[in-house]
């Protein structure tokens, strides 16, 4: 079971190489190009569309995804598909909205915007914030679970994994973003393809499981004998909804957690910060397309094992600790796979995390570069040290990462979902500072900090509160629900809801008193022409609104 064969390290090896040879020859071939600091961190005028659409996916996916969201799929079936296909309308905001406004104000930061929106002093907090964010939780997270992930399919050892992944990644990352964008194209090709190995494996699984053969009747099988693992939109009586509350996942609290994700994230929308309009909108848009296929790869797994787990098999496969992890669903799929195939999907969950890593990490030393040094501690900093500084800060990161990933506790199945929520806990205040930015001219300074501060301590407020009062009045609203010790909790997703109505009310007022007190804030150049569409663009966003509306009406 944890082991590779001679085809599996064949495939693996020529993935490897491939990657690898890619990014040396974009490097080679564009490093004459320019060797200022936008070129190395943006790739200023280097990307293509599906170069910026093909790298918002591989950097968004990874073993979070493949493990985490099957795990999911086995436990509460299709409805987690959610974060996907929002998602895939989010894009679709970002591009028309968000993205006009960065390329219109020369925006390559998010402190820069934050900045030049606001002041020194909230651009600095929240630099420093995404810089510890980032090191601390998000790539050493990454890694972490990456080589777990890797460990658990191939017998290699824990610590092994995490230096070949770093390693690996650091060898992409230095290259800069032109090569960061151009091999993630590559890292999602053999992605989907083996993604769609894994499910293809499933679903002919479940078929021979009940007599069928082929993926058509697995699929069909499934809606039949998992008929509660196809439901879109829970009911406040299900026991997965503190999760997936209801209609939050459609017009809630879901819609600020993609937003703030695709449109306000360094990590994110730093592909198609350095093109022009026409190219990052085309680019997001096919983020957008592929955004619909990710369920396909990394939910219907899930299903298809908890299907065969009902009707006796994996067993003993799915246990960790003597317990059923549903986390175990996907690496437990991967280890049926036959030769070659097995190692097509390892390289595909390799691409994944190796495309997070090296994003991510491009996106640290951006940010410490461009928002700390450079305006800090280096005012006068040439181009070329500017990138040499951008390298040593990628090296750094990952040094950090290894040497601080096994004592996070980030195995331990509370742990992570418990630093995924403390990261929550700022996103309404990140995003309505963000979004009042954007398009309210009067959004002040203290407004923003009042945002930024107030939304973590309403966060707080709200996670806490259960304990010292009595929730269950909130039940028939369905913004409360009990737990396992039958104490009434507001849903997480809701609780950012309500964080981020309490943030606008709160900088609405504040920027309303000081703008009578004569304070005149920083505005940004917006004018409605930037959110005009092309003609292909509209179609384009047409077929994928339409898409999810016909899989929300099928599966609701």
């Amino acid at each position: 079971m944890k082991a590779l064969s001679t085809a599996d390290y064949i495939v693996f090896l020529f993935y490897f190489v491939l990657i690898v040879g890619y990014g040396f020859w974009i490097y080679n071939r564009k490093k004459k190009e320019s060797t200022s600091s936008n070129d190395y961190f943006l790739a200023e005028g280097s990307l293509t569309w599906w170069a910026i659409g093909a790298s918002l996916i591989a950097s968004n996916i990874s073993a979070e995804q493949f493990i985490g969201m099957s795990g999911s799929g086995f436990k509460m079936g299709l409805a987690i598909a959610t974060y996907e296909w929002m998602a895939a309308v989010s894009l679709i905001v970002v591009a028309v909205f968000f993205i006009p406004v960065y390329l219109k104000n020369k925006i390559f930061t998010m402190p820069q915007f934050l900045n030049r929106r606001y002041n020194g002093t909230v651009a600095m907090i929240m630099a420093v914030f995404w810089l510890l964010l980032y090191v601390v939780v998000n790539l050493t997270s990454i890694l972490y679970l990456g080589a777990l992930a890797i460990s658990s399919i191939s017998g290699f050892d824990l610590n092994l994994c995490m230096v070949f992944l770093a390693f690996f990644s650091i060898m992409i990352t230095l290259g800069g973003m032109k090569v960061i964008g151009y091999t993630d194209v590559i890292q999602v090709f053999f992605l989907i393809l083996g993604g769609l190995a894994t499910t293809y494996l499933a679903l002919n699984l479940v078929a021979d499981q009940f007599g069928g053969s082929g993926i058509v009747d697995g699929f069909n099988l499934m809606t039949t004998h998992a008929g509660d693992h196809f439901e879109m939109i829970f009911d406040k009586t299900n026991s997965n909804y503190a999760d997936l509350p209801g209609l939050s996942v459609l017009i809630g609290g879901m819609i600020i957690i993609n937003l703030n994700y695709w449109g306000c994230n360094q990590y994110i929308t730093q592909r198609a910060l350095g093109a022009d309009l026409k190219t990052a909108r085309g680019g997001i848009l096919f983020a957008s397309f592929l955004k619909l296929l990710m369920p396909i790869i990394v939910v219907l797994p899930g299903i298809a094992a908890y299907v065969l787990h009902q009707q006796g098999g994996f067993q003993t496969e799915m246990l960790q600790g003597g317990e059923l992890n549903p986390d175990r669903a996907y690496p437990v799929l991967l280890n049926l796979l036959p030769a070659g195939l097995k190692g097509l999907s390892f390289a595909a969950l390799t691409a994944a995390i190796v495309a997070s890593l090296a994003g991510k990490a491009n996106s640290i030393a951006t940010i410490f570069t461009l928002d700390i040094y450079k305006q800090k501690l280096n005012v006068g900093a040439s181009e070329q040290k500017l990138v040499k500084v951008g390298k040593i800060t990628v090296l750094a990161a990952m040094v950090i990462a290894i040497l601080i990933a096994p004592f996070m506790g980030i195995d331990k199945k509370g742990g992570f979902q418990f630093i995924q929520e403390f990261t929550g806990f700022l996103s309404p205040g990140i995003f309505a500072m963000f979004i009042l930015g954007f398009f309210w001219k009067k959004t002040t300074s203290n407004a923003a900090l009042f945002g930024m501060i107030g939304g973590f301590a309403f966060s707080v407020f709200f996670k806490f509160l259960p304990g010292f009062m009595d929730l269950s009045f909130l039940y028939d609203w369905g913004f409360a629900v009990p737990n396992a010790e039958g104490i009434y909790e507001i849903p997480f997703i809701d609780r950012m809801g309500f964080v981020f109505l309490i943030c606008v009310t709160g900088m609405f007022f504040i920027s309303v008193k000081e703008s009578r007190k004569g304070v005149s804030p920083n505005g940004l150049e917006v004018d409605t022409s930037m959110f005009k569409v092309s003609p292909g663009f509209t179609v384009g966003a047409l077929i994928v609104t339409a898409v999810i509306a016909a899989l929300y009406t099928f599966f609701w």
